[in-house]
C-alpha cells in the first residue's frame, strides 16, 4: 500500500508545473501553456528534427539543441561568422525536405562584407554538435550600413525550391529597386543556383534571383497547407503591417502604396494605399502588431484550429488566429497578449501542439497543449 502511494505520488509531481495553471481559452479551443525550456538569449527560430530533438537559433549567433526537454549546454559549433547588432544576428534554420537521407539544413544570418551588411544563405551537414561541409548559397547584394530590416525566413516549396525574405535595409526606395535583392522574395534551388524560370531571370538589369519585389520587412512565411502558395508577413511602418500571397514577377507596393504612415508625425508615404499595378495586402493591420514567424496548423491536438493561420506579435506581445476561407482572412482572434512577452517564431509540431518561441534576454520555447 505504501508503494502505490509512492508511485502515485511521484506520479502527480512528474507533470509539469505549468499544467497546474488555469487554462486560456479561445473561441475553438481551451489550452494550456508549458515551458519547455528557458535562458535563450533573443531566440529567433525553431525546427524539429526526426529523432524528436528541436534546434533552436540565438539572435546573437548561437545554433543551441533541445534534447528531452532539455537545452544542451554547448552550442553547435561551425557556424559562419555572424554579425550581430541591431535587429542583425543569426536568423531562421529549416531542415531540408530530404534531411534524413542528407542531413543538410540550412540557416539565414547577417554577415558583413564589401559595403557593410547584409543577409546571407548557407548550408551544412549537421554531425552531433558539429556543422559540416559549410557552403553559402547566396549573399544579398548591394550591403548596407543600417541595423534594422534584414527579413530572413527561409521556406521550401513542394517542388523543392527555395524561398528566402530580404527587408529593404530601412532604406525603403530600395524595394523597388530592379538591380537590389532588398525588399524582395529570393528563388533559388537547393544548391543556391538560380532557377531559369525565374521571373527575372534574364532579364537586363535584373537581379536574377528576385521572385518579386516590393516588401518592407517580412519576418514570417509558411507554405499553404492545401495549395502549396508561399505567404508572408511584414512589418509596416507605423500601421500597415501585411499578409501577402507570393506570387512571380509581382510588386507588393512598398514604399509607393502603404497603409502605414511615418513614424510620429503621421504623414503619409508614397502615393496612397492604391496604384495600378501593384498588390493589394491579403490583410493588414493598422495600427501595428510587429507580427514575426508564421505558421499554418496542420496538428490533431486542436482539430477546430486545423488549417488556421497563426502570427507571433512582438508589439502588442501577442498570438494572433486568423480564419481563412481560402485566400480570405474572415476571422481574427487575439491569443495570450501580455502573458509570455515578445512572440517572435511560431511552429506546428510534428507532435500535433503549437510551439511559440518569446525575444527576450531570458527567452523561452513554450508549448501550447489541450
Amino acid at each position: 500500500m505504501k508503494r502505490i502511494l509512492f508511485l502515485l505520488l511521484s506520479a502527480v509531481l512528474s507533470i509539469p508545473q505549468a499544467r497546474s495553471a488555469p487554462a486560456f481559452r479561445s473561441e475553438e479551443h481551451a489550452f494550456h501553456v508549458t515551458t519547455i525550456v528557458q535562458g535563450l538569449e533573443h531566440p529567433w527560430s525553431l525546427a524539429f528534427l526526426p529523432d524528436g530533438r528541436m534546434l533552436v537559433t540565438e539572435r546573437p549567433g548561437r545554433l543551441r539543441v533541445i534534447a528531452q526537454g532539455k537545452l544542451d549546454p554547448q552550442p553547435i559549433a561551425g557556424l559562419p561568422q555572424v554579425a550581430a547588432g541591431g535587429q542583425g544576428g543569426l536568423f531562421d534554420v529549416v531542415l531540408h525536405p530530404r534531411y534524413g537521407e542528407n542531413r543538410l539544413i540550412y540557416f539565414a544570418y547577417a554577415a558583413r562584407g564589401e559595403g557593410g551588411v547584409g543577409t546571407e544563405l548557407a548550408r551544412a551537414k549537421l554531425n552531433g554538435r558539429q556543422l559540416e561541409e559549410v557552403q553559402v548559397l547566396f549573399r544579398q547584394s548591394p550591403k548596407g550600413t543600417s541595423s534594422i530590416h534584414f527579413g530572413g525566413r527561409i521556406v521550401f516549396d513542394r517542388a523543392g525550391y527555395l524561398y528566402l525574405t530580404l527587408g529593404e535595409r530601412g532604406q525603403m526606395e530600395r524595394a523597388q529597386r530592379p538591380d537590389d535583392h532588398a525588399g524582395s522574395v529570393i528563388r533559388l534551388h537547393d544548391d543556391g543556383r538560380v532557377p531559369q524560370d525565374n521571373p527575372f531571370a534574364g532579364k537586363p538589369g535584373w537581379k536574377p534571383e528576385k521572385f518579386d519585389l516590393g516588401h518592407r520587412n517580412m519576418q514570417g512565411a509558411a507554405l499553404h497547407p492545401q495549395t502549396g502558395m508561399l505567404w508572408t508577413h511584414e512589418h509596416g511602418p507605423q500601421g500597415g503591417d501585411e499578409v501577402n500571397v507570393i506570387r512571380p514577377g509581382v510588386n507588393y507596393g512598398w514604399p509607393v502604396i502603404t497603409y502605414g504612415v511615418n513614424y510620429g508625425i503621421g504623414t503619409k508615404i508614397g502615393e496612397g494605399t492604391h496604384k495600378a499595378g501593384m498588390a493589394q495586402p491579403l490583410y493588414y493591420w493598422v495600427p501595428s502588431i510587429a507580427p514575426s514567424g508564421m505558421a499554418f496548423y496542420s496538428g490533431g491536438r486542436f482539430p477546430r484550429w486545423k488549417g488556421d493561420l497563426f502570427v507571433g506579435a512582438l508589439r502588442d506581445e501577442m498570438l494572433v488566429r486568423l480564419k481563412l476561407d481560402g485566400e480570405k482572412i474572415i476571422k481574427e482572434e487575439r491569443l495570450l497578449k501580455g502573458v509570455l512577452g515578445r512572440i517572435r517564431d511560431v511552429r506546428s509540431g510534428p507532435d500535433g501542439y503549437l510551439y511559440l518561441l518569446t525575444d527576450e534576454t531570458d527567452g523561452k520555447l513554450v508549448r501550447l497543449e489541450p
